[in-house]
């Protein structure tokens, strides 16, 4: 599986951004998919996870209510929505592909595949 991230660009606070990650390869849709983010300096952090489809989905505190995360099967896309950007949300977004288990769906050491990451700036 390979993953392709797009949708990245500059906003001010308050504004929205969608983000793509398309998958090209066999057998996409059987695996749990996820969004993480790097701010420079700091860790891979968690943003969004979702099950298969029809499956659940998953938020850090610090994004729910504001992201949201959905895939398009007969696409082999998934996305993530994000409404009232703030400047802690500026970060290079990756798309991950995976099987963890319920407890693990945070841990980026559960997905196999990465898409090459998307950048988001969040001016004040």
């Amino acid at each position: 599986v390979q993953l392709q991230a797009s949708g990245g660009g500059s906003v001010q606070a308050g504004g929205s951004l969608r983000l793509s990650c398309a998958a090209s390869g066999s057998g996409f849709n059987n695996y749990k998919v996820a969004w993480f983010r790097q701010a420079p300096g700091k860790e891979r952090d968690f943003v969004a996870a979702m099950h298969r489809s029809g499956g659940g989905t998953y938020y850090a505190d610090s994004v729910k209510g504001r992201f949201t995360i959905s895939r398009d099967t007969a696409k082999n896309t998934v996305y993530l929505q994000m409404n009232g950007l703030r400047p802690e949300d500026a970060a290079v977004y990756y798309c991950a592909a995976g099987r963890p288990i319920l407890s693990a769906m945070q841990d980026r050491n559960m997905y196999y595949y990465w898409g090459q990451g998307t950048l988001v700036t969040v001016s004040s």
